[in-house]
């Protein structure tokens, strides 16, 4: 859910996916990347930082939109291994990460059309990326879910 983009080598901001276009994904039992007292959650349950959810069980349904940089490959790893849920990254289909745990393990992608104006971790909309973003579906049942969403963009199935 928290996405943290550099701003220089001793600052992060947390941004957060809008609600509406999670809710046009449907119900999540799980965001294990929770911001710690986020104005709203994507799922029923969750782990903020304090928790680490890399370390955790992972069960049900899951949204996750992992912390950006070095480190994000271990959660799509976690997610294509648990093979139910959807992700939200930057669309960067060249690199490492997309290669090991994308493009021969995932079941569509949604690459969103524009970009997406992410929340600050203050609940107010603060501004756009600096890259698309992708969504990635485990499942074939999340592979529908962002097929039936209505979130514009280019719909993928691997």
């Amino acid at each position: 859910m928290n996405t943290s983009f550099e701003k220089s080598k001793n600052s992060k901001v947390e941004w957060l996916t809008p609600p509406d276009l999670v809710k046009k994904l449907g119900s999540f039992d799980l965001d294990p990347c929770a911001p710690v007292d986020a104005p709203f959650y994507h799922a029923k349950n969750y782990y903020t930082i304090k928790q680490n959810g890399l370390s955790k069980e992972w069960r049900g349904r899951v949204y996750c939109n992992p912390p950006y940089g070095k480190g994000m490959e271990l959660w799509l790893k976690k997610l294509k291994c648990h093979g139910n849920g959807i992700a939200l990254i930057f669309a960067r289909t060249e690199t490492k990460c997309f290669f090991n745990h994308v493009w021969d393990s995932a079941d569509a992608l949604l690459f969103v059309k524009g970009r997406i104006k992410f929340y600050h971790i203050t609940g107010v909309q603060a501004g756009t990326p600096g890259a698309p973003s992708v969504f990635i579906a485990y499942g074939k049942e999340n592979a529908k879910a962002l097929k039936d969403s209505g979130i514009q963009g280019k719909y993928l199935d691997l």
